[in-house]
This record gives structure tokens, C-alpha cells and sequence, in this order.
């Protein structure tokens, strides 16, 4: 897998302070994506050891509530493994910490993914240039979705996390 960057201190991709890891490849191509760099699944740094130690050490921080994955999308067909290990990883080295998934999948498509299971919210869809909106809270286009996942996996329905 390859990656752009390791945000520090986010407060912009979920609740808290975040560690944010932007990863490499998208198929959805979104008009009016913020980060089109991200769309080639060659372009970037190796996810190597280093990366996993630099987000590792900032999830000790208390102040860290989690981390979160966007790109690019996570779940990339060809990033899919790689973004399960880690969140595996994570979940037992750091069981408080809230795990974020950003992808312009929808949640139809990807709720029975096994990462899927190991993260707290995603946020799915494809950003929609004409329905975006800065005042949304997470998301930049309204027909995006805040998913609580274990709510939503409990009841066979989306249910969607308080804003």
C-alpha cells in the first residue's frame, strides 16, 4: 500500500484530535475532489514500519481520540488487506481509540467487509460536487452518510453518528 501523508493533531476528519492517514488509490474519481493526488495507487511512500510506528506513537497520546482512514479511499481493492491489518493492529493495541473510515463507497456495498466490522464510523459516498456543503459536519457533500457502525451493523439499518 502507499500513502501521501500522516496528518498529526486533526480536527477536521471526526471526533477529537486525530491521527489521519491518507492513502494512495481511488477508483471513484470524484469531480471536485480536495485531494486528487491521491487517485494513483503508485503515487506516494511505501506503507512501511516507519508509518506504522509514526501513527502508533501518536495514538499513545491521550489526547489522541483515534485515527482516521481517507485517501484516496481505504478500501481500494488493492489496499483492502494492508488497512485491515492495520485497523486489526490498532484495535488491540489501542482498544479506546475510535477508528474512522472515509470512502466513496456506499455502506450497502461495503457493510460485510471485515475491516468494515473493526471500525467505529465511516462516512460513505462519493462526494457529489453539487451537493457539497462546508457547513456539513464530516462530510462535504449532503448525500454522504455519518455512519455509527456497530448500531448499524446491530440493527440491519444505518444508523447514523450524532453530529
Amino acid at each position: 500500500m502507499k500513502f501521501h501523508n500522516i496528518t498529526h493533531d486533526d480536527m477536521k476528519n471526526g471526533d477529537g484530535l486525530r491521527v489521519v492517514l491518507w492513502v494512495s488509490g481511488c477508483l471513484h474519481r470524484c469531480k471536485g475532489c480536495q485531494n486528487p493526488i491521491t487517485w494513483d495507487e503508485n503515487c506516494g511512500l511505501d506503507f512501511d514500519e516507519a508509518a506504522e510506528n509514526e501513527i502508533f506513537e501518536q495514538l499513545e497520546k491521550d489526547y489522541i481520540s483515534g485515527l482516521t482512514l481517507s485517501g484516496g479511499d481505504p478500501l481500494f481493492p488493492s489496499n483492502r488487506q494492508a488497512i485491515t491489518e492495520l485497523v486489526g493492529k490498532i484495535r488491540n493495541r489501542f482498544p479506546e481509540k475510535t477508528i474512522w473510515l472515509y470512502t466513496g463507497y456506499t455502506w450497502e456495498d461495503i457493510r460485510n467487509i471485515e475491516v468494515i466490522r473493526l471500525t467505529d464510523v465511516v462516512v460513505d459516498g462519493r462526494f457529489v460536487e453539487d451537493l457539497a456543503d462546508n457547513n456539513l459536519m464530516w462530510r462535504g457533500s449532503s448525500n454522504q452518510r455519518v455512519i455509527d457502525v456497530k448500531k448499524s451493523l446491530a440493527a440491519d439499518k444505518v444508523i447514523l453518528h450524532c453530529e
